[in-house]
């Protein structure tokens, strides 16, 4: 009888994030706001074959922070890091949306419904069987999730980001 441990056992990776539900990562790139900022930025994304999933630029006076979110997380963690941009990461929820004649506000009734504030939101370029896709920061990440899943509402993972039907087009 082995006494190791964690031998053989199994660690489901949902209870090692401490979530249950498919987040995805969004960047937010803080850039003096001044002519050229954000070509900057892209040129670096899209030089190493990055596909720009979304993008959302928040500006101020003297800085604006660009929300991006991009198809291999991994790689374009490593690139911020290497070219010295000053960046966070936080998760936000990707839906896809419904084949309904208002599908924005059949999301947020949802969400209004379970009293749940939403923070921001933009559209993602995604695409799966002619529906397009949105992503949701909400004031409690972890019941957004549960309500639009009860709901019937598809919820998109990192690895649906690469695998959608216009990358494939």
């Amino acid at each position: 009888m082995s006494t190791g441990f964690g031998e053989g056992e199994f660690t489901d990776a949902t209870t090692i994030s401490g979530r249950s539900w498919p987040a995805l990562t969004q960047f937010c790139v803080i850039m003096e706001n001044r002519v050229g900022s954000l070509n900057q930025l892209v040129r670096s994304l899209e030089r190493y074959d990055m596909r720009i999933i979304a993008l959302s630029i928040v500006d101020t006076v003297d800085v604006a922070i660009a929300r991006v979110m991009l198809d291999h997380v991994e790689r374009a963690r490593e690139l911020f890091e290497l070219s010295g941009f000053t960046f966070f990461e936080n998760e936000v929820i990707g839906i896809q949306l419904p084949e309904q004649e208002q599908p924005f506000l059949s999301v947020c009734s949802v969400l209004l419904q379970a009293e749940l504030n939403v923070n921001y939101m933009y559209p993602l370029l995604y695409r799966r069987a002619g529906h397009g896709a949105i992503a949701i920061h909400t004031d409690d990440m972890d019941a957004a999730t549960r309500v639009l899943s009860d709901k019937g509402f598809i919820l998109i993972s990192e690895d649906d980001l690469s695998n959608d039907d216009e990358f494939f087009s």
